[in-house]
C-alpha cells in the first residue's frame, strides 16, 4: 500500500500540548545561560577582555545571540517540515503515504541530535567571532604578540568547552522531552530498529556524562590554575591568589550545576524505563499477560522494552497453545478406555503414559461382534513421532478400527481394510502407525493376532517357565494401501498364562548412565509377579521402570496391556 490512515487510537492529538513550545524555550534558555556564564567568566574572572571594553563586549554578545537564534530557528523549521506535515495530517485523520511516515519517525528520533548539533554549530560560530574580537580588542595591550595569541586561544578553548557543555545539555533535555511523544509516533514500538537514525548507546552516554561532569571541569580547572600561577611572576601574589579563589568558587559553582543537570538527565533516562519494566514484570509474574511497557527509548532500553512486549505476546500465544494442548489432552484421554474391561475368563489391565501433553500411543478393547461368540480383542498401536499430528492420526486410526471391528470378518481383513483407508489420508505426510491386533477365542482356547510393524507381544507360561514372542509378518499402517495382512494363531491357551502387549517406550527407556531398560528386565518382572493379577503385574513393571529411570525425563510414550488367562477358561 502506498498510503495509510492513522487510527484515532494512535493519533498524535494525544501529544501533550505545548511540548514544542517548551522545548524551544528550554533550548534558548540553555544557550542564553551558557553564553552568560562564558561571557561573565572571561569578563570578570579571567579578564580576557579589558574592563574598559566590557560594554563593547556585551554589545557584541547581545547582537550575536539573537542573530544566531534566528539562524537556528530558520534551519530547524526547514528541517522539520515533514515532521510538522505529518503531525498536522495525523491530527486531522488524513491519509498519508508511508514515505512521509518514515521520514517523520526518523526526524523525531533524530531531533535531539539535530538540536544539539545546530546549537554546537552556532557556538562554533560564536567562538570564532569572540576569538577574533578578543585578538583585535586586546591587540598590543600586553606588549607581546605571543601573549595576545595565548589570550585568543584561551577565549577559543573556553567558548568551545562552553559550547560542548551547552550542546550536551540541550541534547539530553530535548531527548527527555521527546520521550513523551515518541510512543505516539511508534504505537507498536520499534524505535531501536528503525534504520537511518542516530543512536547514543548507554555506554557512550555514561562516558559522555563522566567526561562533561567530571574530567573536563577538572582539566579546565588545572589549566586555568596554572595560568593564574604564572601571573605571580609579574603581579602581586596576593592579588593572584585572591583572583584564583574567586575563579575557583566560580568554576566549582558552574561545575556542580553542570554535574547535577547531567546526572539528573542521565539517571531519569535510565531509572524511569527500568521502573516501568520492573512494574510490568511484576504484573506478568502475577499472571497478567496483558502487561506491556511503553517504548520511549532509542537505545538498549528501547530494545529491551520491545523484547519485553514481544515476550508477553509470545507468552499469550503460549498460554493459548497450552490451553489448546490441555483440551487436546483431555479429548485424547477420553478416547482411551476409561477402565479395564471385564471379560469372562480374562484379567486385563491397560494404561498409556504420554511423555508430552498429547501422544501417539493407542490401546483399545473390542468385544465379540456377535453375542453368541466369546472372542475378545486387544489392540496396541504406536504412531510415529509425537505431538498434535500424531494425536490426530491416533484418533483417526481408532475411529477406523472401531468401525471396522464392529463388522464381520477375520482380524486380518480388519487390519487390511483399516490400512487401506488410513493410507489414503497419510501417504503424502510420511507418517505411519505400528499395530498389534490380538484376538482371544475362549471357546476354542486359541489366540490369533496380526502384527503390522509392531514389536511382538509376549506370552509367558508359568508352568513351563517359558517366554514366547507372538511374531508375524506385516508392515506399519499408512505405508502401502495394497498390503494384505496375514493372521497368525496359537493353541491352546491355559489358565495362568500371561500375555503382555506394549510399545517400545518401556524397554528403550534409559537411566542417567544411558543404559537401556531392555526386554530381559521386563521378562524378569513378569516372571517374579506371575502369581498376582494383571493390574499388580502392570504396577510392578511401571514401578521398576520409574526406579530405573530415576530423574531422567521419558522421551517416548509408554503403553502397557497385561492379559492374564484365569481359571474360568
Amino acid at each position: 500500500m502506498d498510503s495509510m490512515t492513522v487510527k484515532s487510537g494512535t493519533s498524535l492529538a494525544a501529544m501533550p500540548k505545548g511540548v514544542e513550545r517548551r522545548l524551544t524555550i528550554w533550548q534558548v534558555a540553555a544557550n542564553l545561560i551558557g553564553a552568560s556564564v562564558v561571557t561573565s567568566y572571561f569578563v570578570f574572572f579571567d579578564r580576557a577582555f579589558n574592563v574598559s571594553e566590557m560594554r563593547h563586549t556585551f554589545y557584541v554578545v547581545a547582537i550575536m545571540f539573537p542573530f544566531l537564534v534566528a539562524i537556528a530557528g530558520f534551519v530547524m523549521s526547514y528541517w522539520r517540515r515533514d515532521l510538522t506535515k505529518f503531525v498536522n495530517l495525523d491530527e486531522r485523520q488524513r491519509e498519508m503515504n508511508a514515505a512521509l511516515r518514515n521520514s517523520a519517525q526518523r526526524k523525531i528520533l533524530n531531533l535531539p541530535f539535530v538540536s544539539a548539533g545546530l546549537s554546537f554549530f552556532n557556538w562554533l560560530i560564536a567562538t570564532i567571532t569572540m576569538t577574533i574580537y578578543s585578538l583585535t580588542a586586546q591587540f598590543g595591550a600586553s606588549g607581546s604578540l605571543t601573549l595576545d595569541v595565548i589570550g585568543g586561544l584561551r577565549v577559543f578553548v573556553g567558548c568551545l568547552i562552553g559550547g560542548i557543555v551547552v550542546a550536551a545539555i540541550i541534547f539530553f533535555i530535548t531527548e527527555a522531552k521527546c520521550r513523551r511523544v515518541w510512543a505516539n509516533f511508534f504505537p507498536r514500538g520499534g524505535l531501536a530498529q528503525l534504520p537511518g537514525v542516530f543512536r547514543l548507546k548507554l555506554h557512550a552516554r555514561m562516558l559522555l556524562t563522566f567526561l562533561l561532569a567530571s574530567i573536563l571541569p577538572l582539566i579546565m580547572m588545572g589549566v586555568l590554575s596554572y595560568n593564574k600561577a604564572r601571573l605571580m611572576l609579574v603581579m602581586d601574589p596576593a592579588q593572584v591568589i585572591q583572583s584564583l579563589l574567586y575563579l575557583t568558587a566560580f568554576l566549582l559553582t558552574v561545575t556542580l550545576a553542570v554535574a547535577v543537570i547531567f546526572s539528573q538527565l542521565f539517571s531519569s533516562g535510565i531509572i524511569q524505563p527500568v521502573r516501568r519494566m520492573q512494574a510490568a514484570m511484576a504484573r506478568v509474574e502475577k499472571g497478567d499477560l496483558t502487561a506491556t511497557v511503553t517504548v520511549d527509548s532509542n537505545d538498549e532500553l528501547g530494545s529491551l522494552a520491545d523484547n519485553f512486549n514481544r515476550m508477553t505476546d509470545g507468552l499469550k500465544d503460549r498460554y493459548r497453545l497450552r490451553q489448546s494442548l490441555d483440551l487436546a489432552k483431555e479429548v485424547q484421554q477420553n478416547l482411551l478406555p476409561r477402565g479395564n474391561p471385564r471379560f469372562s475368563g480374562l484379567d486385563i489391565a491397560g494404561t498409556s503414559i504420554y511423555c508430552d501433553e498429547t501422544g501417539g500411543d493407542y490401546f483399545d478393547f473390542f468385544d465379540s461382534p456377535t453375542a453368541d461368540e466369546k472372542k475378545y480383542s486387544v489392540v496396541v498401536g504406536d504412531v510415529s513421532e509425537h505431538g498434535i499430528p500424531s494425536a490426530l492420526l491416533m484418533a483417526s486410526t481408532r475411529a477406523f478400527l472401531r468401525q471396522r471391528s464392529a463388522l464381520s470378518g477375520s482380524i486380518a481383513s480388519v487390519v487390511t481394510d483399516v490400512n487401506r483407508q488410513l493410507t489414503r489420508d497419510v501417504e503424502e505426510t510420511g507418517r505411519f502407525i505400528t499395530l498389534f491386533y490380538l484376538q482371544i477365542d475362549l471357546e476354542q482356547r486359541r489366540i490369533s493376532w496380526v502384527r503390522a510393524g509392531h514389536d511382538p507381544a509376549v506370552l509367558y507360561d508359568p508352568a513351563a517357565d517359558r517366554f514366547e514372542e507372538l511374531s508375524g509378518q506385516g508392515i506399519a499402517l499408512g505405508i502401502d494401501g495394497s498390503w494384505h495382512y496375514e493372521e497368525a494363531s496359537r493353541a491352546p491357551v491355559a489358565a495362568g498364562q500371561i500375555i503382555v502387549l506394549s510399545t517400545d517406550g518401556i524397554w528403550e527407556a534409559r537411566n542417567p548412565r544411558d543404559e537401556m531398560f531392555g526386554k530381559q528386565a521386563l521378562y524378569e518382572i513378569i516372571r517374579r509377579n506371575a502369581g498376582v493379577g494383571a493390574a499388580e503385574i502392570q504396577d510392578a513393571i511401571l514401578s521398576e521402570l520409574r526406579e530405573f529411570q530415576q530423574e531422567v525425563e521419558p522421551v517416548d510414550d509408554i503403553t502397557l496391556v497385561v492379559i492374564k488367562i484365569t481359571a474360568d477358561v
